[in-house]
Parts: structure tokens; sequence; C-alpha cells
């Protein structure tokens, strides 16, 4: 499994501010994908896409907040 973690800066929070952070990303190469990403104001943003092809994301403000939590496989019938 490939594992990174980098740093970004001015990037805009799910708050609306502009802000430094970092990114963690996780791929197995066998379709699992774990891409987060977290701000210096406390805010999240999580993509994880499955083995299954169903994605996950969810947006959670720095107060604790969730903004959005959807995930694809809710939707299938």
């Amino acid at each position: 499994m490939l594992r990174t973690t980098s740093q970004f800066t001015t990037e805009r929070s799910p708050c609306g501010k502009v802000s430094d952070g970092s990114r963690h990303r996780e791929d197995d190469d066998e379709g699992l994908v774990i891409d987060d990403m977290t701000f210096a104001c406390g805010c999240r943003q999580l993509r994880h896409t499955f083995h299954d092809g169903s994605i996950r994301i969810r947006t959670i403000r720095h107060d604790g907040k969730v903004l959005t939590d959807e995930h694809s496989a809710d939707h299938e019938a």
C-alpha cells in the first residue's frame, strides 16, 4: 500500500477560510483510495473510494458540524 502525507498552503477550507494544512493519501492499487485533508483551522475533507467502486465523501467544519456525508452506495437500488 502506498502512503503519502504532504503539506499544502493557501487552500480554501470548508468554513471558507484560506488555510494551510496536510493531505494524507493511501492507495492499495486494487481500488481502495483514502484521501484525507486536514486544515490548520480544524476543518477536514475525507474522500474514500472502496474496492467495490463506491465513494464516501465527508466534510467536517472546525467546530465539528458535518457539512457533507455522502456515500454512493446509499443511492443504489
